[in-house]
Formats: structure tokens, C-alpha cells, sequence
């Protein structure tokens, strides 16, 4: 699926992309305690979509990287699609960038 073609509510999306750069990082409170956000933006040759990596899924990309989302899904926050990874989804690096 390309990025351009995602919509909120859409479910078990598989999708590849360049992660281009962090938009934010911060610690929110959730019903299950403090936890590490980091947004970043996510773009194929069709466009981007903000990435939310909650927790240990931060520690999985870097900017540059290459990544495949396997079950993904899409919401809609303050206006902006969001992809998500969730519990059952996987986050696989395709092609890392050098350090």
C-alpha cells in the first residue's frame, strides 16, 4: 500500500517508507503510566504520514532508515493521519542508514 492511499479508521496496513525526520519526542501520560513518544515522518514517492513509535518501537529507526509496517493502522489526531503500530503490528528495517 502507498502512503497516499491511507485513510483514518483503515487497519492491517503494510506499508514501506523512508523515516525523513523526528517531528517531536516526549514522555505523555497514558492509562498504563509514562511513556516515550517519538512522531516522525514516514514518506514513500506518494507522500508522508506522521509515524507515532511508542516506547521500545523508538529504539527500532532512525532517521533515514528504510521500514516496512506490517499491521499497522490509521487514526486521525487534531486534524492529521497518524500510522500506528500497535501490539499486533511489526515494525522491520529494510535498509539501515550508516552512523
Amino acid at each position: 500500500m502507498k502512503i497516499i492511499d491511507l485513510r483514518a479508521g483503515m487497519e492491517g496496513i503494510n506499508v514501506t517508507g523512508r523515516v525523513v525526520k523526528i517531528i517531536e519526542e516526549t514522555e505523555v501520560e497514558t492509562r498504563f503510566g509514562k511513556s516515550r513518544l517519538i512522531v516522525a515522518m514516514l514518506s514513500d514517492e506518494t507522500g508522508g504520514i506522521r509515524l507515532n513509535l511508542w516506547r521500545w518501537q523508538a529504539d527500532l529507526v532512525r532517521v533515514g532508515d528504510v521500514i516496512k509496517i506490517e499491521n499497522g493502522f490509521v487514526r486521525s489526531f487534531k486534524g492529521q493521519l497518524e500510522l500506528n503500530v500497535g501490539s499486533k503490528g511489526k515494525i522491520i528495517t529494510v535498509s539501515r542508514t550508516r552512523r
